[in-house]
């Protein structure tokens, strides 16, 4: 991706003082003085933003105001709304890509700074967990990848997968739903799926080199965007809400939201971060029926353990600890009243 010109620097920097300003007029000489430009120049940048979807008012003698931003996910609209530090600062935003967790891993492997974030428009080949797809059509979701260079021991990576599913189901509660974590890196509203976390990473026995952290969000999918086959078990925020989702403001507050639980991770470890998925769960406390690669048995899911394992109380009072797989909740058993 190509630095920065100054002209896209000073439009973000326009953005940012009229998103600033709300609804109130932020005058021209305001905007000259803050970016040491001429008039001229500010209106010729006011226009480039606008040949590029934005709506912004001008009034003689009131100045400017911002009016309708583009539903786009470019450094442009990113950049003023984010409060992060490192995550998202550095944005690879494209229309298309055959997978953003693909993207990421390879300018991961050329040296991609930590909190790099890839973000696309349409997946073609999304990649969803233990090698499905990730259905991931243009114009309405969230699909990204973050580099992370975390200094965990390869053992301790999967706690990363926890804590972005803790940083998103808040998220998404901020914006209005009632959304839960499905053991592993699920998150359902209304026991439907609405997001889920791929991750990835590059190491040696003994320390990690980076993770890719994949997420896809269904923020304003209908029923009519997915295959047939998922409209029974997929929503979106927009369907459960009744309304669309800015795609850029809950970029935004996830990666700041997301880059606060991974320092409290790194500072403090673990714990708060389990404590805060057990009481985001909705598989724990329930009946269900376990898938791995090698069989399938039924039991009560209690607990995660320290590593994030799903602990499952199985028929004969036993403990399974489950580190991979697929879990379905069971439908309570009818009981026969005389």
């Amino acid at each position: 991706m190509a630095p920065e010109t100054a002209e896209q620097t000073q439009e973000e920097l326009i953005l940012g003082f009229l998103l600033e300003g709300g609804e109130d007029f932020t005058s021209g000489e305001a905007l000259s003085s803050k970016l040491g430009l001429s008039r001229t120049a500010v209106w010729k940048r006011v226009e480039a933003l606008r040949g590029k979807g934005y709506r912004i008012e001008a009034i003689p003698a009131r100045g400017y105001r911002l009016v309708e931003v583009p539903d786009r996910l470019t450094a442009l609209e990113l950049n003023p709304l984010l409060s992060s530090r490192e995550l998202g600062r550095i944005i690879h935003s494209h229309d298309t890509l055959p997978s953003t967790n693909e993207r990421a891993f390879r300018l991961a492997h050329d040296g991609a700074e930590h909190g790099t974030v890839v973000v696309t428009d349409q997946q073609t080949a999304g990649k969803g967990r233990r090698g499905r797809t990730w259905v991931s059509p243009p114009g309405l979701n969230l699909y990204f990848s973050a580099i992370l260079r975390p200094e965990l021991p390869p053992q301790r990576a999967p706690e990363l997968t926890l804590v972005a599913a803790v940083a998103l189901t808040e998220v998404l509660r901020e914006f209005g739903t009632e959304a839960f974590i499905k053991w592993p890196n699920d998150v359902q509203i209304g026991g439907l799926k609405v997001a889920g976390i791929l991750t990835e990473l590059s190491a040696e026995p003994e320390r990690v080199h980076f993770v890719v952290l994949g997420v896809g969000v269904n923020l304003n999918s209908q029923p009519e965007h997915f295959p047939e086959e998922l409209r029974g078990t997929a929503t979106s925020v927009a369907q459960a809400l009744g309304q669309r989702v800015p795609r850029a403001a809950f970029a935004a507050s996830l990666w700041t939201r997301l880059e606060k639980w991974l320092d409290l991770h790194l500072e403090t470890g673990f714990g708060a971060v389990r404590q805060r998925w057990k009481a985001l769960s909705s598989t724990l406390g329930q009946d269900v029926l376990v898938r791995t690669d090698r069989r399938e048995f039924q039991g009560h899911a209690e607990d995660i353990d320290a590593a994030g394992a799903l602990l499952v109380r199985v028929e004969d009072g036993s403990l399974e600890r489950v580190l991979a797989g697929d879990v379905e909740r069971l439908r309570p058993r009818a009981t026969n009243r005389p």
